[in-house]
């Protein structure tokens, strides 16, 4: 009980703040509406715990035996991120010729937390401090995961939402067009931190 409400506090402040999924989820929902957001809010819903899980659960003792290839792993996730911006950045309208015409799918939001550097430093953060090494660590595990995703859910909705509100000022192309590249510099720039 006496970690219950931390880690309730940690999980809302990790996943409400701005971070890659969130802004790009606010894009989505700008570009492409909420309906066609869905599916990448679910690949979230379902790739975060997922992770949490393989992570919680044994792989994180790989990165202690081989400190390098987080090295590595946060700068592959880092130039993919860099990929996801100028597809942001990029995008078209829904139905239009050239640029991008929509959003992640289900499987390739849940793929990308993979190389999401602020989730990598959330569960390597939150199993440091919110897993008791007495306890059952599964339970544990499974519990954080399980928290994060009813968390995740109406948090990416609501950010999802906030996006499509934004839509109807987003009229002109040249609106669009520079707040695509303000989403896509906000991603950029949210996973920096993460390269220190």
């Amino acid at each position: 009980m006496e970690t219950s409400l931390p880690l309730v506090a940690f999980v809302v402040a990790a996943t409400v703040t701005p971070g890659p999924n969130n802004l790009m989820v606010l894009a989505s929902g700008a570009n492409w509406g909420l309906a066609r957001t869905l599916p990448h809010v679910l690949g979230i819903v379902i790739g975060f715990p997922v992770m949490i899980l393989a992570v919680g659960l044994g792989l994180s003792v790989v990165f202690e035996a081989a400190p390098w290839l987080h090295s590595v792993l946060k700068y592959v996730a880092f130039a993919y991120l860099c990929w996801l911006a100028w597809r942001i950045a990029t995008a078209a309208r829904p139905g239009e010729n050239g640029g991008i015409r929509r959003p992640l799918n289900l499987w390739q939001a849940a793929a990308f937390q993979w190389v999401n550097p602020k989730a990598w430093t959330m569960i390597l953060s939150g199993m440091a401090v919110f897993v008791d090494p007495a306890g059952n660590r599964l339970l544990q595990v499974i519990g954080i995961a399980a928290l994060f995703a009813v968390v995740v859910l109406p948090n990416c909705l609501a950010w999802a939402v906030f996006g499509r509100g934004i839509a109807r000022f987003l009229s002109s192309d040249g609106r669009r067009r520079w707040f695509n590249i303000a989403m896509a510099l906000l991603l950029v720039g949210s996973a920096l931190p993460a390269l220190s």
